[in-house]
């Protein structure tokens, strides 16, 4: 990928939690995909009351750490976007919910 523009977007969020997370999605400019083996956390997820962010929804995904997963291509992610929401263990952190394992 060439440009901000051709990364995937964040078209969905549902952590109501992060401080980039405003009424319409993500306010971030873009996330960064983390976690461990099996978890793709959202690693730009801010458990704040407080909100921040840019003034419109622009979020695109920035890095992908997760190399097992079937759009992570050479630490960027392929997917035509993805969604983030709550964990399935714990609902007090964000995950990328388009993960797929290889």
């Amino acid at each position: 990928m060439s440009t901000l523009m051709e990364l995937p977007e964040v078209v969905e969020c549902s952590v109501d939690g992060c401080g980039y997370n405003h009424e319409h999605g993500c306010h971030a400019g873009a996330v960064t995909i983390a976690g461990h083996t099996g978890d793709a956390a959202c690693a730009t997820f801010i458990p704040l009351s407080a909100k921040g962010g840019l003034e419109k929804v622009v979020a695109h995904v920035g890095a992908c750490q997760r190399g097992e997963c079937v759009h992570n291509s050479e630490l960027e992610c392929g997917a035509a976007s993805i969604r983030v929401g709550a964990g399935p263990d714990d609902a007090s952190h964000a995950d990328c919910l388009t993960f797929e394992t290889r």
